[in-house]
């Protein structure tokens, strides 16, 4: 394994900036390699999940949801916050059953990510669910969605010309080009 010391930053103060609902954010003091010192802000996250949902056909199971940064819709996998002491697995099960209604027979972990890792300690872990059965949304208050089905290769063509631009759902189409190569 190789030494990464000459590349490791030490903390030496620490100060809560911001704590809101969802996001904390922390102002760091650093010491850096050459013993000199920086600040370093970030977002303190609790974790997420996002579910790649497989239909029998192979379809796959969308969202179409605003997001008010970018006032805009995306196109995106099913994913949430995780909660306090939360399993994984138990997440993706909830999230995809409040947002989309369904539920899956045969879970896989596919992996996790750390879609930002500049400046906010989030990780998302992926799911591959599939064996869905439909049922009745449980929306939190406040969330609106359209679920659409897509197929691979539309979501592969969406990234290629920029109109997909959700990060972790261009990784879980990574994902699922690697699971499903013809």
């Amino acid at each position: 394994m190789k030494d990464d010391a000459h590349l490791i930053e030490t903390g030496i103060a620490s100060e809560n900036v911001f704590d809101g609902a969802l996001l904390h954010i922390t102002r760091d003091t650093v010491r850096l390699p050459d013993g000199s010192e920086a600040t370093r802000e970030f977002i303190k996250h609790p974790g997420a999940v996002m579910v790649i949902p497989v239909l029998d056909d192979g379809s796959l199971l969308m969202e179409r949801q605003f997001r008010y940064p970018f006032n805009r819709v995306f196109l995106e996998f099913p994913a949430g916050k995780l909660d306090a002491g939360e399993d994984p697995l138990a997440c993706g099960k909830r999230e995809l059953l409040e947002e989309t209604g369904y539920t899956a027979k045969h879970w896989k972990k596919l992996g996790v990510i750390h879609p930002i890792i500049s400046y906010t300690s989030e990780e998302i872990h992926i799911f591959l669910a599939e064996g869905l059965v439909a049922g009745d949304a449980q929306l939190d208050e406040g969330e609106f969605l359209e679920l659409v089905t897509k197929r691979r290769e539309e979501l592969v063509s969406g990234i290629l010309d920029g109109s997909i631009t959700d990060g972790k759902t261009v990784a879980g189409v990574f994902w699922l080009e690697q699971l499903f190569k013809a």
